[in-house]
């Protein structure tokens, strides 16, 4: 009963003409960006976040959301028709859609991946609506040992989890924590990693690094390749699938959606990684594994729905714990401090028309894509032909001004421009920026948290483990770290022997 009342203030609020109208920009902009490889959701978040700051906290979160998860239905789209991904999540969608495209079958591949979003991006709300009251009222328990714990478990996650070495992983997320750290000390005040520069009293601003490293560094990595697309002219016909397509694909809409649903809980895990095991695990179950490639539908169904599952769920440890699992998600969690909310279980207490209209409005936004994206796959197809070079000056320029109005600085400019410059070291290097921008986000909290725990136990490290659950986090993390380091001593080991 208490739930309706929730889905009831939050339908009220998600159905107001203003919100409804952000909801509708948030879903269009991101089938937009998700159709344009080299743009992504990352980085058009990263450049809207400064923009964001006029808006009410409810339109600012139901717009970004829905770029978000409009992004991971929009990267289908080229996948499908270009053999060309959108997003990274979407490149196991191409391996049996393009194949299908060819076939003259791309009509089909469109409504199946169309009707797997729905129905993932559904569940994967409805989840979060069930999940997301108990798993906060649980987290409002929580000390701050438990919540030192739970915060460097989750950076842990994320920095092992990530594509590359667990070194660099690390090396990344300890790095953005020192930036976060920057600053006056809340508790002494005295200004640290400063370097004497008045402009960083107040520490790095968020928006800064977020647009910096994301947005300027990937102009610049995108300027350095080929982006050439092979787009396809002629019109897609037969959206309708058959009535063999949706008894083929029924079952892997509903594998794939568990496999996102479970896995986009986990920080670090992403959308990329609950595709491709959708995609497995598909392959595996078949009578005829040797139809993959070839033009499977099962192969387009599943991967698509643990696609958009992840992308919703996602959401669940953000809001609820205020533990972001993703850079993406970090960027959202920045935003409600822009606007003043501290992330966390309280965040449902004290905004419930934000959780609530949040929550609804996922709903109205998986069914306006598919109202709005079948009928208009003719229009984003036809936006591949846009040349990149005609893009990144209007990215470059709208980055610059959301930066500079942010706090009407121009050091703040000069500023992202020096992350900038960080963030394509760091690609150039093969170094996430994930586990980065996660670190300076979580690392200030860490620190508070930690700082904290030790004040209440007058300077007793055992609190830390005394904790049952603090005790269990840390476990997690060690354990983790274990997992990921045992290997690759083993291997260095062999080779050790080998050349010996």
């Amino acid at each position: 009963m208490e739930l309706l009342q929730h889905l009831s203030l939050g339908f009220g609020v998600a159905l107001s003409p203003m919100n409804l109208a952000y909801c509708f920009a948030g879903v269009l902009l991101g089938t937009f960006i998700g159709v344009l490889p080299g743009v992504g959701p990352l980085v058009t978040i990263a450049v809207l976040l400064p923009l964001t700051f006029g808006l009410p906290p409810e339109g600012a979160m139901i717009m970004l959301a829905g770029i978000y998860y409009g992004a991971a239905y929009g990267g289908s789209t080229t996948a499908i028709l270009v053999n060309l991904p959108g997003e990274s999540s979407s490149a196991v969608t191409c391996i049996d859609g393009y194949q299908m495209a060819r076939q003259g079958r791309a009509g089909p591949a469109l409504a199946i991946a169309a009707i797997g979003s729905v129905v993932a991006g559904c569940i994967g709300t409805l989840l979060i609506a069930f999940v997301g009251p108990p798993l906060g009222a649980v987290a409002l328990k929580f000390g701050a040992a438990e919540y030192f714990s739970l915060m460097f478990m989750a950076l842990i996650c994320s920095s092992a989890l990530v594509r590359g070495s667990l070194v660099k992983g690390m090396g990344m997320a300890f790095c953005g924590a020192i930036f976060g750290l920057a600053g006056t000390d809340v508790n002494s005040g005295i200004d640290r990693f400063t370097f004497g520069m008045d402009g960083l009293a107040e520490g790095f601003d968020f928006v800064v690094v977020a647009a910096g490293l994301f947005a300027f560094s990937e102009i610049v990595v995108n300027l350095g390749v080929s982006l050439q697309r092979d787009v396809l002219t002629g019109r897609v016909t037969n959206l309708m699938p058959t009535r063999e397509d949706l008894k083929a694909s029924w079952k892997p809409i509903l594998r794939g959606t568990g496999i996102g649903s479970i896995l986009g809980v986990l920080p670090g895990t992403g959308q990329t990684i609950a595709s491709f095991a959708s995609y497995a695990l598909e392959r595996k179950l078949s009578k005829d594994p040797s139809r993959f490639g070839k033009g499977a539908i099962e192969g387009v169904a599943g991967p698509e729905s643990a696609n958009n599952a992840a992308a919703q769920t996602h959401f669940i440890p953000t809001l609820t714990l205020g533990i972001p699992s993703s850079a993406t998600m970090a960027l959202l969690l920045g935003a409600l401090m822009i606007h003043g909310i501290t992330p966390g279980p309280q965040v449902m207490t004290s905004h419930p028309s934000l959780f609530w209209g949040l929550v609804a409005s996922m709903w109205i936004g998986n069914v306006m894509l598919v109202i709005l994206n079948l009928p208009l796959v003719g229009l984003w197809v036809s936006f591949l032909k846009v040349p990149y070079r005609w893009l990144y000056p209007l990215i470059l320029v709208f980055s610059c001004i959301g930066i500079y109005t942010v706090n009407m600085s121009a050091s703040d400019v000069a500023f992202a421009a020096f992350f900038g410059l960080l963030g394509y070291i760091f690609l150039k290097l093969d170094c996430e920026p994930a586990p980065f921008i996660l670190g300076f986000l979580l690392g200030p909290m860490i620190e508070e948290n930690f700082r904290r725990a030790l004040l209440q136990s007058h300077g007793n490290p055992e609190v830390f483990v005394t904790s049952p659950l603090s005790a269990v986090f840390l476990a997690i993390a060690f354990g983790l770290m274990a997992l990921m380091v045992v290997p690759l001593v083993r291997q260095q080991k062999d080779q050790a022997i080998e050349e010996g």
